[in-house]
Protein backbone atom coordinates (compact mmCIF):
# COMPACT_ATOMS: atom_id res chain seq x y z
CA UNK A 1 0.00 0.00 0.00
CA UNK A 2 1.30 3.53 -0.74
CA UNK A 3 2.36 5.67 2.23
CA UNK A 4 0.00 8.36 3.45
CA UNK A 5 0.23 11.08 6.04
CA UNK A 6 -2.12 11.53 8.95
CA UNK A 7 -0.16 14.35 10.54
CA UNK A 8 -2.15 17.13 8.87
CA UNK A 9 -5.48 16.00 10.27
CA UNK A 10 -4.02 15.39 13.74
CA UNK A 11 -2.37 18.80 13.68
CA UNK A 12 -5.70 20.41 12.81
CA UNK A 13 -7.38 18.75 15.78
CA UNK A 14 -4.57 19.88 18.07
CA UNK A 15 -4.86 23.44 16.79
CA UNK A 16 -8.64 23.41 17.28
CA UNK A 17 -8.28 22.31 20.90
CA UNK A 18 -5.80 25.06 21.65
CA UNK A 19 -2.81 25.08 24.02
CA UNK A 20 -2.76 22.05 26.36
CA UNK A 21 -2.67 24.25 29.45
CA UNK A 22 -5.86 26.01 28.43
CA UNK A 23 -7.57 22.72 27.58
CA UNK A 24 -6.74 21.33 31.02
CA UNK A 25 -8.14 24.43 32.69
CA UNK A 26 -11.31 24.34 30.58
CA UNK A 27 -11.84 20.60 31.07
CA UNK A 28 -11.37 20.89 34.83
CA UNK A 29 -13.97 23.65 35.06
CA UNK A 30 -16.46 21.68 32.98
CA UNK A 31 -15.86 18.56 35.04
CA UNK A 32 -16.32 20.43 38.29
CA UNK A 33 -19.63 21.85 37.07
CA UNK A 34 -20.66 18.53 35.45
CA UNK A 35 -21.24 20.41 32.20
CA UNK A 36 -21.20 18.98 28.69
CA UNK A 37 -18.02 19.96 26.75
CA UNK A 38 -20.07 21.83 24.15
CA UNK A 39 -17.32 24.30 23.32
CA UNK A 40 -14.71 21.58 22.72
CA UNK A 41 -17.17 19.59 20.57
CA UNK A 42 -18.07 22.69 18.55
CA UNK A 43 -14.39 23.31 17.79
CA UNK A 44 -14.01 19.70 16.67
CA UNK A 45 -17.08 20.11 14.44
CA UNK A 46 -15.62 23.27 12.96
CA UNK A 47 -12.32 21.61 12.08
CA UNK A 48 -14.10 18.78 10.27
CA UNK A 49 -13.75 15.80 12.62
CA UNK A 50 -17.32 14.52 11.90
CA UNK A 51 -16.26 13.79 8.32
CA UNK A 52 -14.01 11.04 9.65
CA UNK A 53 -17.06 9.22 11.04
CA UNK A 54 -18.61 8.99 7.56
CA UNK A 55 -17.27 6.52 4.94
CA UNK A 56 -15.77 8.10 1.84
CA UNK A 57 -18.42 6.47 -0.35
CA UNK A 58 -21.03 8.60 1.41
CA UNK A 59 -19.16 11.87 1.15
CA UNK A 60 -17.03 11.60 4.28
CA UNK A 61 -13.34 10.98 4.90
CA UNK A 62 -13.40 7.62 6.66
CA UNK A 63 -11.29 5.38 4.47
CA UNK A 64 -8.65 4.41 7.04
CA UNK A 65 -9.42 3.42 10.62
CA UNK A 66 -5.84 3.98 11.69
CA UNK A 67 -6.34 7.66 10.92
CA UNK A 68 -9.57 7.74 12.91
CA UNK A 69 -7.82 6.02 15.82
CA UNK A 70 -5.11 8.68 15.79
CA UNK A 71 -7.59 11.55 15.60
CA UNK A 72 -9.66 10.31 18.53
CA UNK A 73 -6.47 9.68 20.47
CA UNK A 74 -5.46 13.30 19.87
CA UNK A 75 -8.74 14.43 21.42
CA UNK A 76 -8.51 11.94 24.31
CA UNK A 77 -4.98 12.97 25.26
CA UNK A 78 -6.46 16.40 25.95
CA UNK A 79 -9.80 15.35 27.44
CA UNK A 80 -11.28 11.84 27.52
CA UNK A 81 -14.72 13.32 28.17
CA UNK A 82 -14.65 15.33 24.95
CA UNK A 83 -13.55 12.24 22.99
CA UNK A 84 -16.38 10.19 24.49
CA UNK A 85 -18.93 12.91 23.77
CA UNK A 86 -17.89 13.58 20.19
CA UNK A 87 -16.78 10.11 19.14
CA UNK A 88 -20.11 8.59 20.12
CA UNK A 89 -21.44 9.55 16.71
CA UNK A 90 -19.05 7.06 15.12
CA UNK A 91 -20.52 4.34 17.33
CA UNK A 92 -24.08 5.49 16.66
CA UNK A 93 -23.70 5.31 12.90
CA UNK A 94 -21.71 2.07 12.58
CA UNK A 95 -24.80 -0.07 11.98
CA UNK A 96 -26.01 2.29 9.26
CA UNK A 97 -22.87 1.79 7.18
CA UNK A 98 -23.16 -1.99 7.60
CA UNK A 99 -26.88 -2.62 7.08
CA UNK A 100 -28.50 0.62 5.95
CA UNK A 101 -30.01 1.25 2.54
CA UNK A 102 -28.38 3.81 0.22
CA UNK A 103 -31.09 6.29 1.22
CA UNK A 104 -30.50 5.71 4.94
CA UNK A 105 -26.74 5.99 4.54
CA UNK A 106 -27.01 9.18 2.51
CA UNK A 107 -29.37 10.90 4.95
CA UNK A 108 -27.29 9.85 7.95
CA UNK A 109 -24.10 11.04 6.29
CA UNK A 110 -25.68 14.43 5.59
CA UNK A 111 -26.77 14.78 9.21
CA UNK A 112 -23.34 13.84 10.59
CA UNK A 113 -21.47 16.09 8.17
CA UNK A 114 -23.73 18.90 9.32
CA UNK A 115 -22.56 18.28 12.91
CA UNK A 116 -25.56 16.30 14.14
CA UNK A 117 -24.78 13.77 16.90
CA UNK A 118 -26.07 10.20 16.55
CA UNK A 119 -26.63 7.86 19.51
CA UNK A 120 -26.67 4.07 19.77
CA UNK A 121 -29.63 2.95 21.86
CA UNK A 122 -28.83 -0.61 22.94
CA UNK A 123 -28.82 -0.90 26.75
CA UNK A 124 -31.91 -1.22 28.91
CA UNK A 125 -32.28 -0.62 32.67
CA UNK A 126 -32.72 -4.26 33.68
CA UNK A 127 -30.56 -5.98 31.09
CA UNK A 128 -27.36 -4.04 30.41
CA UNK A 129 -25.17 -5.97 27.96
CA UNK A 130 -27.68 -8.83 27.63
CA UNK A 131 -29.08 -7.63 24.32
CA UNK A 132 -31.18 -10.76 23.76
CA UNK A 133 -33.19 -9.90 26.87
CA UNK A 134 -34.19 -6.46 25.57
CA UNK A 135 -37.82 -5.53 26.20
CA UNK A 136 -38.28 -2.45 24.00
CA UNK A 137 -40.68 -3.66 21.33
CA UNK A 138 -41.40 -2.76 17.73
CA UNK A 139 -44.81 -4.08 16.68
CA UNK A 140 -45.59 -4.00 12.95
CA UNK A 141 -48.75 -2.61 11.46
CA UNK A 142 -50.07 -0.05 8.95
CA UNK A 143 -46.83 0.18 6.97
CA UNK A 144 -44.63 0.78 9.98
CA UNK A 145 -43.79 -0.16 13.54
CA UNK A 146 -44.90 1.02 16.96
CA UNK A 147 -42.04 1.48 19.43
CA UNK A 148 -42.66 1.04 23.15
CA UNK A 149 -40.06 0.83 25.89
CA UNK A 150 -36.97 2.42 27.38
CA UNK A 151 -33.31 2.56 26.43
CA UNK A 152 -30.96 3.53 29.28
CA UNK A 153 -28.18 4.40 29.88
CA UNK A 154 -27.29 5.79 26.46
CA UNK A 155 -24.52 8.24 25.60
CA UNK A 156 -26.03 11.32 23.92
CA UNK A 157 -29.59 9.96 24.25
CA UNK A 158 -30.94 13.47 24.85
CA UNK A 159 -28.62 15.54 22.66
CA UNK A 160 -28.74 13.28 19.59
CA UNK A 161 -31.35 13.88 16.93
CA UNK A 162 -30.84 10.45 15.37
CA UNK A 163 -30.86 7.15 17.26
CA UNK A 164 -29.97 3.66 16.11
CA UNK A 165 -32.46 1.66 18.21
CA UNK A 166 -32.38 -2.08 18.86
CA UNK A 167 -35.96 -3.32 19.36
CA UNK A 168 -37.60 -6.70 19.85
CA UNK A 169 -39.63 -7.71 16.79
CA UNK A 170 -39.89 -11.41 17.54
CA UNK A 171 -39.58 -13.94 20.32
CA UNK A 172 -37.70 -12.83 23.43
CA UNK A 173 -34.26 -14.43 23.74
CA UNK A 174 -34.18 -15.46 20.08
CA UNK A 175 -31.05 -14.21 18.23
CA UNK A 176 -33.34 -13.35 15.31
CA UNK A 177 -35.92 -11.74 17.50
CA UNK A 178 -34.53 -8.18 17.31
CA UNK A 179 -34.28 -5.55 14.60
CA UNK A 180 -32.59 -2.17 14.22
CA UNK A 181 -34.30 1.12 13.44
CA UNK A 182 -32.86 4.48 12.46
CA UNK A 183 -35.08 6.84 14.40
CA UNK A 184 -35.28 10.60 13.84
CA UNK A 185 -36.75 11.96 17.07
CA UNK A 186 -37.94 15.11 15.31
CA UNK A 187 -40.17 13.00 13.02
CA UNK A 188 -42.03 11.31 15.89
CA UNK A 189 -45.49 12.41 16.98
CA UNK A 190 -45.58 14.73 20.00
CA UNK A 191 -45.87 12.86 23.28
CA UNK A 192 -44.54 9.57 21.91
CA UNK A 193 -40.90 10.13 22.88
CA UNK A 194 -39.41 11.55 26.07
CA UNK A 195 -36.05 11.60 27.79
CA UNK A 196 -34.84 10.15 31.04
CA UNK A 197 -32.67 12.53 33.09
CA UNK A 198 -28.90 12.58 32.80
CA UNK A 199 -27.23 10.16 35.20
CA UNK A 200 -24.55 11.48 37.55
CA UNK A 201 -21.33 9.56 36.97
CA UNK A 202 -17.98 9.21 38.75
CA UNK A 203 -16.00 9.99 35.59
CA UNK A 204 -16.99 11.72 32.32
CA UNK A 205 -19.19 13.83 34.60
CA UNK A 206 -20.50 16.24 32.00
CA UNK A 207 -21.38 13.70 29.34
CA UNK A 208 -25.01 13.17 28.33
CA UNK A 209 -25.49 9.73 29.83
CA UNK A 210 -29.29 9.67 29.84
CA UNK A 211 -32.13 7.66 28.36
CA UNK A 212 -35.06 7.70 25.98
CA UNK A 213 -38.62 6.39 26.38
CA UNK A 214 -40.94 5.51 23.52
CA UNK A 215 -44.70 5.44 24.16
CA UNK A 216 -46.45 4.31 20.99
CA UNK A 217 -43.94 6.04 18.72
CA UNK A 218 -44.80 5.13 15.13
CA UNK A 219 -41.95 4.83 12.63
CA UNK A 220 -42.21 3.95 8.93
CA UNK A 221 -41.05 0.53 7.77
CA UNK A 222 -38.32 2.32 5.81
CA UNK A 223 -36.56 3.20 9.09
CA UNK A 224 -35.58 -0.45 9.65
CA UNK A 225 -31.88 -1.09 9.08
CA UNK A 226 -31.52 -4.33 7.13
CA UNK A 227 -34.05 -7.14 7.23
CA UNK A 228 -36.28 -7.88 10.18
CA UNK A 229 -34.59 -10.16 12.69
CA UNK A 230 -31.03 -9.18 11.76
CA UNK A 231 -30.54 -6.57 14.47
CA UNK A 232 -28.36 -8.63 16.83
CA UNK A 233 -26.06 -9.82 14.04
CA UNK A 234 -25.65 -6.28 12.72
CA UNK A 235 -24.86 -4.97 16.19
CA UNK A 236 -22.26 -7.70 16.76
CA UNK A 237 -20.62 -6.87 13.44
CA UNK A 238 -20.63 -3.15 14.24
CA UNK A 239 -19.12 -3.77 17.68
CA UNK A 240 -16.08 -5.28 15.99
CA UNK A 241 -15.37 -1.81 14.60
CA UNK A 242 -16.44 0.34 17.52
CA UNK A 243 -14.75 -1.72 20.22
CA UNK A 244 -11.48 -1.45 18.33
CA UNK A 245 -11.77 2.33 18.08
CA UNK A 246 -12.36 2.59 21.84
CA UNK A 247 -8.63 1.94 22.20
CA UNK A 248 -8.07 5.57 21.20
CA UNK A 249 -9.53 6.66 24.54
CA UNK A 250 -7.04 4.51 26.45
CA UNK A 251 -4.09 5.66 24.37
CA UNK A 252 -5.00 9.30 24.93
CA UNK A 253 -5.53 8.89 28.66
CA UNK A 254 -2.32 6.89 29.05
CA UNK A 255 -0.23 9.39 27.13
CA UNK A 256 -1.64 12.33 29.06
CA UNK A 257 -0.95 10.59 32.36
CA UNK A 258 2.59 9.59 31.41
CA UNK A 259 3.43 13.13 30.31
CA UNK A 260 2.02 14.65 33.49
CA UNK A 261 3.87 12.23 35.74
CA UNK A 262 7.18 12.34 33.90
CA UNK A 263 7.23 16.14 34.03
CA UNK A 264 6.47 16.02 37.73
CA UNK A 265 9.17 13.43 38.37
CA UNK A 266 11.68 15.56 36.50
CA UNK A 267 10.84 18.85 38.23
CA UNK A 268 10.14 17.78 41.81
CA UNK A 269 13.28 17.83 43.97
CA UNK A 270 13.52 15.50 46.96
CA UNK A 271 16.74 15.00 48.87
CA UNK A 272 18.64 17.13 46.40
CA UNK A 273 17.57 15.41 43.19
CA UNK A 274 14.37 14.73 41.20
CA UNK A 275 12.54 11.41 41.60
CA UNK A 276 13.17 10.54 37.94
CA UNK A 277 16.83 10.05 38.81
CA UNK A 278 16.11 7.40 41.44
CA UNK A 279 15.81 3.68 40.77
CA UNK A 280 12.24 3.10 41.95
CA UNK A 281 10.62 6.06 40.14
CA UNK A 282 12.64 5.32 37.00
CA UNK A 283 11.41 1.73 37.11
CA UNK A 284 7.79 2.89 37.37
CA UNK A 285 8.13 5.35 34.50
CA UNK A 286 9.77 2.68 32.33
CA UNK A 287 7.14 0.07 33.16
CA UNK A 288 4.28 2.44 32.39
CA UNK A 289 5.92 3.60 29.15
CA UNK A 290 6.25 -0.06 28.18
CA UNK A 291 2.58 -0.76 28.90
CA UNK A 292 1.55 2.27 26.86
CA UNK A 293 3.80 1.23 23.97
CA UNK A 294 2.27 -2.25 24.01
CA UNK A 295 -1.23 -0.73 24.05
CA UNK A 296 -0.32 1.45 21.09
CA UNK A 297 0.93 -1.54 19.14
CA UNK A 298 -2.29 -3.45 19.85
CA UNK A 299 -4.46 -0.51 18.82
CA UNK A 300 -2.55 0.13 15.61
CA UNK A 301 -2.66 -3.53 14.60
CA UNK A 302 -6.34 -3.71 15.50
CA UNK A 303 -7.35 -0.59 13.62
CA UNK A 304 -5.47 -1.70 10.52
CA UNK A 305 -6.91 -5.23 10.76
CA UNK A 306 -10.34 -3.72 10.17
CA UNK A 307 -9.26 -3.29 6.54
CA UNK A 308 -6.70 -6.04 6.01
CA UNK A 309 -7.82 -8.93 8.25
CA UNK A 310 -11.53 -8.12 8.37
CA UNK A 311 -12.64 -11.74 8.73
CA UNK A 312 -10.56 -12.03 11.93
CA UNK A 313 -12.14 -9.04 13.68
CA UNK A 314 -14.30 -11.23 15.94
CA UNK A 315 -11.04 -12.16 17.69
CA UNK A 316 -9.12 -8.94 17.16
CA UNK A 317 -11.80 -6.57 18.45
CA UNK A 318 -12.35 -8.64 21.60
CA UNK A 319 -8.61 -8.59 22.30
CA UNK A 320 -8.19 -4.87 21.66
CA UNK A 321 -11.21 -3.88 23.74
CA UNK A 322 -10.03 -6.01 26.67
CA UNK A 323 -6.29 -5.62 26.81
CA UNK A 324 -5.86 -1.94 25.96
CA UNK A 325 -7.85 -0.47 28.88
CA UNK A 326 -6.47 -3.21 31.15
CA UNK A 327 -2.86 -2.25 30.44
CA UNK A 328 -3.54 1.47 30.63
CA UNK A 329 -5.47 1.10 33.89
CA UNK A 330 -2.44 -0.72 35.30
CA UNK A 331 -0.17 2.10 34.15
CA UNK A 332 -2.42 4.76 35.67
CA UNK A 333 -2.35 2.98 39.01
CA UNK A 334 1.44 2.83 38.98
CA UNK A 335 1.83 6.44 37.86
CA UNK A 336 -0.43 7.53 40.71
CA UNK A 337 2.19 6.16 43.09
CA UNK A 338 4.71 8.66 41.74
CA UNK A 339 2.30 11.58 41.90
CA UNK A 340 1.26 10.53 45.39
CA UNK A 341 -1.37 12.93 46.82
CA UNK A 342 -1.45 14.94 43.57
CA UNK A 343 -3.03 11.97 41.82
CA UNK A 344 -6.00 12.32 44.15
CA UNK A 345 -6.50 16.10 44.19
CA UNK A 346 -9.06 17.79 41.94
CA UNK A 347 -7.00 20.99 41.89
CA UNK A 348 -3.38 21.94 42.26
CA UNK A 349 -0.92 20.24 39.93
CA UNK A 350 -2.00 20.77 36.31
CA UNK A 351 -5.57 21.62 37.43
CA UNK A 352 -6.08 18.10 38.77
CA UNK A 353 -5.77 16.66 35.27
CA UNK A 354 -4.48 13.27 36.44
CA UNK A 355 -7.31 12.70 38.88
CA UNK A 356 -9.84 13.59 36.19
CA UNK A 357 -8.40 11.41 33.44
CA UNK A 358 -8.08 8.51 35.90
CA UNK A 359 -11.80 8.76 36.67
CA UNK A 360 -12.74 9.29 33.04
CA UNK A 361 -10.77 6.31 31.77
CA UNK A 362 -12.56 3.81 33.98
CA UNK A 363 -15.54 3.86 31.62
CA UNK A 364 -13.49 2.43 28.73
CA UNK A 365 -13.36 -1.06 30.21
CA UNK A 366 -17.12 -0.97 30.79
CA UNK A 367 -18.99 0.45 27.80
CA UNK A 368 -19.34 -1.08 24.32
CA UNK A 369 -18.90 -4.47 25.91
CA UNK A 370 -17.06 -4.87 29.20
CA UNK A 371 -13.80 -6.75 29.64
CA UNK A 372 -15.56 -9.93 30.92
CA UNK A 373 -17.98 -9.79 27.97
CA UNK A 374 -15.15 -9.60 25.47
CA UNK A 375 -13.16 -12.35 27.16
CA UNK A 376 -16.25 -14.55 27.14
CA UNK A 377 -16.51 -13.99 23.38
CA UNK A 378 -12.86 -14.94 23.01
CA UNK A 379 -13.32 -18.11 25.07
CA UNK A 380 -16.04 -19.33 22.71
CA UNK A 381 -13.45 -19.21 19.92
CA UNK A 382 -10.76 -21.19 21.80
CA UNK A 383 -11.18 -24.43 19.77
CA UNK A 384 -10.62 -22.67 16.45
CA UNK A 385 -7.79 -20.55 17.83
CA UNK A 386 -6.00 -23.64 19.13
CA UNK A 387 -6.40 -25.50 15.83
CA UNK A 388 -5.30 -22.50 13.74
CA UNK A 389 -2.20 -21.96 15.89
CA UNK A 390 -1.22 -25.61 15.62
CA UNK A 391 -1.66 -25.47 11.85
CA UNK A 392 0.26 -22.19 11.55
CA UNK A 393 -2.60 -20.60 9.62
CA UNK A 394 -1.61 -17.09 8.51
CA UNK A 395 -3.10 -14.70 5.98
CA UNK A 396 0.29 -13.41 4.86
CA UNK A 397 -0.92 -10.61 2.59
CA UNK A 398 -3.40 -9.34 5.17
CA UNK A 399 -0.80 -9.55 7.94
CA UNK A 400 1.72 -7.56 5.90
CA UNK A 401 -0.80 -4.73 5.49
CA UNK A 402 -1.81 -4.92 9.15
CA UNK A 403 1.70 -4.29 10.45
CA UNK A 404 2.59 -1.56 7.95
CA UNK A 405 1.63 1.28 10.30
CA UNK A 406 1.34 4.63 8.59
CA UNK A 407 0.75 3.24 5.10
CA UNK A 408 -2.46 3.42 3.09
CA UNK A 409 -5.21 0.88 3.60
CA UNK A 410 -7.22 -1.30 1.28
CA UNK A 411 -10.96 -0.43 1.14
CA UNK A 412 -13.03 -1.96 3.93
CA UNK A 413 -15.33 -4.78 2.85
CA UNK A 414 -17.99 -4.74 5.57
CA UNK A 415 -19.57 -7.90 4.19
CA UNK A 416 -16.40 -9.76 5.26
CA UNK A 417 -17.21 -9.27 8.96
CA UNK A 418 -18.17 -12.57 10.60
CA UNK A 419 -19.56 -13.46 14.02
CA UNK A 420 -16.57 -15.76 14.70
CA UNK A 421 -13.13 -15.91 13.11
CA UNK A 422 -12.86 -19.08 11.07
CA UNK A 423 -9.09 -18.71 10.75
CA UNK A 424 -8.12 -17.45 14.20
CA UNK A 425 -5.60 -14.60 14.44
CA UNK A 426 -2.86 -14.32 11.85
CA UNK A 427 -0.88 -12.03 14.14
CA UNK A 428 -0.67 -14.54 16.99
CA UNK A 429 -0.32 -17.56 14.71
CA UNK A 430 2.69 -15.97 13.01
CA UNK A 431 4.63 -15.77 16.29
CA UNK A 432 6.68 -18.99 15.89
CA UNK A 433 7.92 -18.09 12.40
CA UNK A 434 8.56 -14.49 13.43
CA UNK A 435 10.63 -15.59 16.42
CA UNK A 436 12.69 -17.90 14.22
CA UNK A 437 13.25 -15.08 11.76
CA UNK A 438 14.43 -12.66 14.43
CA UNK A 439 16.83 -15.27 15.81
CA UNK A 440 18.58 -15.28 12.45
CA UNK A 441 18.83 -11.51 12.10
CA UNK A 442 21.33 -9.02 13.59
CA UNK A 443 18.93 -7.67 16.20
CA UNK A 444 19.54 -6.90 19.86
CA UNK A 445 19.96 -10.29 21.58
CA UNK A 446 17.40 -9.32 24.22
CA UNK A 447 14.75 -8.80 21.54
CA UNK A 448 15.38 -12.21 19.99
CA UNK A 449 15.35 -13.76 23.48
CA UNK A 450 11.95 -12.25 24.31
CA UNK A 451 10.54 -13.26 20.94
CA UNK A 452 11.55 -16.88 21.37
CA UNK A 453 10.24 -16.98 24.93
CA UNK A 454 6.91 -15.42 23.93
CA UNK A 455 6.53 -17.95 21.14
CA UNK A 456 7.06 -20.79 23.62
CA UNK A 457 4.49 -19.26 25.97
CA UNK A 458 2.00 -18.98 23.12
CA UNK A 459 2.46 -22.65 22.26
CA UNK A 460 1.81 -23.73 25.86
CA UNK A 461 -1.14 -21.36 26.08
CA UNK A 462 -2.85 -22.71 22.96
CA UNK A 463 -2.47 -26.25 24.26
CA UNK A 464 -4.31 -25.19 27.40
CA UNK A 465 -6.93 -23.32 25.38
CA UNK A 466 -7.59 -26.40 23.27
CA UNK A 467 -8.32 -28.39 26.42
CA UNK A 468 -11.04 -26.00 27.63
CA UNK A 469 -14.53 -27.46 27.46
CA UNK A 470 -16.91 -24.82 26.16
CA UNK A 471 -19.66 -23.87 28.56
CA UNK A 472 -22.39 -21.26 28.78
CA UNK A 473 -20.68 -19.93 31.90
CA UNK A 474 -16.94 -20.57 31.49
CA UNK A 475 -14.75 -21.26 34.51
CA UNK A 476 -12.53 -18.51 35.87
CA UNK A 477 -9.47 -20.37 34.56
CA UNK A 478 -10.76 -19.86 31.01
CA UNK A 479 -10.96 -16.10 31.56
CA UNK A 480 -7.35 -16.12 32.72
CA UNK A 481 -6.34 -17.97 29.58
CA UNK A 482 -8.19 -15.36 27.52
CA UNK A 483 -6.30 -12.59 29.33
CA UNK A 484 -3.01 -14.38 28.63
CA UNK A 485 -3.98 -14.72 24.96
CA UNK A 486 -4.48 -10.96 24.82
CA UNK A 487 -0.93 -10.48 26.09
CA UNK A 488 0.42 -12.82 23.41
CA UNK A 489 -1.43 -10.77 20.79
CA UNK A 490 0.10 -7.62 22.25
CA UNK A 491 3.57 -9.13 22.16
CA UNK A 492 3.17 -10.23 18.56
CA UNK A 493 1.95 -6.73 17.63
CA UNK A 494 5.03 -5.21 19.28
CA UNK A 495 7.41 -7.53 17.44
CA UNK A 496 5.81 -7.03 14.05
CA UNK A 497 5.51 -3.26 14.34
CA UNK A 498 9.10 -3.02 15.52
CA UNK A 499 10.30 -5.14 12.61
CA UNK A 500 8.41 -3.14 9.97
CA UNK A 501 9.11 0.26 11.51
CA UNK A 502 12.71 0.06 12.71
CA UNK A 503 14.25 1.28 9.46
CA UNK A 504 11.92 4.29 9.25
CA UNK A 505 12.63 5.29 12.86
CA UNK A 506 16.41 5.03 12.82
CA UNK A 507 17.97 7.52 15.19
CA UNK A 508 14.91 7.89 17.43
CA UNK A 509 15.72 7.09 21.08
CA UNK A 510 12.73 4.83 21.69
CA UNK A 511 13.76 2.66 18.74
CA UNK A 512 17.46 2.37 19.50
CA UNK A 513 18.37 -1.30 20.09
CA UNK A 514 14.67 -2.14 20.11
CA UNK A 515 14.28 -0.31 23.45
CA UNK A 516 10.51 0.13 23.43
CA UNK A 517 9.82 -3.36 22.07
CA UNK A 518 12.15 -5.08 24.55
CA UNK A 519 10.63 -3.22 27.49
CA UNK A 520 7.08 -3.96 26.33
CA UNK A 521 7.81 -7.65 25.83
CA UNK A 522 9.39 -7.88 29.28
CA UNK A 523 6.25 -6.48 30.89
CA UNK A 524 3.87 -8.58 28.81
CA UNK A 525 5.74 -11.80 29.55
CA UNK A 526 5.80 -11.03 33.27
CA UNK A 527 2.06 -10.48 33.30
CA UNK A 528 1.40 -13.62 31.27
CA UNK A 529 3.45 -15.67 33.72
CA UNK A 530 1.27 -14.41 36.55
CA UNK A 531 -1.91 -15.40 34.74
CA UNK A 532 -0.56 -18.82 33.78
CA UNK A 533 0.96 -19.38 37.23
CA UNK A 534 4.41 -20.08 35.85
CA UNK A 535 7.72 -18.80 37.27
CA UNK A 536 8.59 -15.17 36.62
CA UNK A 537 10.56 -14.96 33.37
CA UNK A 538 14.33 -14.79 33.60
CA UNK A 539 15.93 -11.52 32.53
CA UNK A 540 16.87 -11.31 28.87
CA UNK A 541 20.22 -9.88 27.79
CA UNK A 542 20.18 -6.14 28.37
CA UNK A 543 17.06 -6.09 30.56
CA UNK A 544 19.02 -4.71 33.52
CA UNK A 545 19.66 -1.46 31.61
CA UNK A 546 16.14 -0.92 30.26
CA UNK A 547 14.60 1.08 33.11
CA UNK A 548 17.19 3.82 33.29
CA UNK A 549 17.39 4.19 29.52
CA UNK A 550 13.63 4.21 28.91
CA UNK A 551 12.85 6.51 31.84
CA UNK A 552 15.40 8.98 30.53
CA UNK A 553 13.81 8.99 27.08
CA UNK A 554 10.33 9.44 28.56
CA UNK A 555 11.34 12.35 30.78
CA UNK A 556 13.10 14.12 27.92
CA UNK A 557 10.10 13.64 25.63
CA UNK A 558 7.61 14.81 28.27
CA UNK A 559 9.57 17.92 29.22
CA UNK A 560 10.44 18.83 25.64
CA UNK A 561 7.08 18.05 24.04
CA UNK A 562 8.37 15.26 21.78
CA UNK A 563 6.47 12.06 20.99
CA UNK A 564 6.38 9.87 24.08
CA UNK A 565 5.39 6.57 22.42
CA UNK A 566 6.89 4.75 19.43
CA UNK A 567 4.26 5.99 16.97
CA UNK A 568 3.00 9.09 18.81
CA UNK A 569 3.28 12.71 17.78
CA UNK A 570 4.68 15.65 19.72
CA UNK A 571 2.30 17.72 21.86
CA UNK A 572 1.05 20.04 20.60
CA UNK A 573 1.29 19.70 16.81
CA UNK A 574 -0.11 22.80 15.15
CA UNK A 575 -1.74 23.06 11.75
CA UNK A 576 -4.59 24.63 9.81
CA UNK A 577 -7.40 22.23 8.92
CA UNK A 578 -8.33 18.59 8.48
CA UNK A 579 -7.81 18.89 4.75
CA UNK A 580 -4.03 18.59 5.01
Amino acid sequence: MPPRTHVGAEAAVEAALGPPEETRRESAALDDAEMFPAGLCARLDAVGLPAFYVPAEWGGRLDDHEVLLRLLRSVARRDVSAAVAHGKTYLGTACVWIAGSPEQAASTAAAVLDGGPVAWALSEPEHGADLLAGELTAVSGSGGYRLDGVKWPVNNATRAGLLTVLARTGQAGNPRGHSLFLVDKAALAPGTVSHLPKVRTHGIRGIDISGVRFDGAWVPAATMLGAEGTGIATVLHALQLTRTMCAALSLGAGEHALRLTARFAAARVLGGRPPAGRARPASILARCAALLAASEAVALAGSRSIHSLTAEMAVTSAVVKSVTPTLVDAALGDLAELLDARSFLTGGYEHGAFEKLWRDHRIVAIFDGSTPVNRAALIQQFPRLARAFAAGTVNSAGLADTVAAGSGQRPLDRTALTLTSRHGSSLVQSLPSLARSLAERPVHPGLAWHAEALSATAEELHTAMGAVALARRPAMAAYELAAAYELCYAGAACLWLWQTGAARHTGQPLWADGLWARSALRELRTRAAGLLRTPEPAAAPGDDDIDEALAGVVVEAATGGAGITPFGLPLPVLGSDCGS
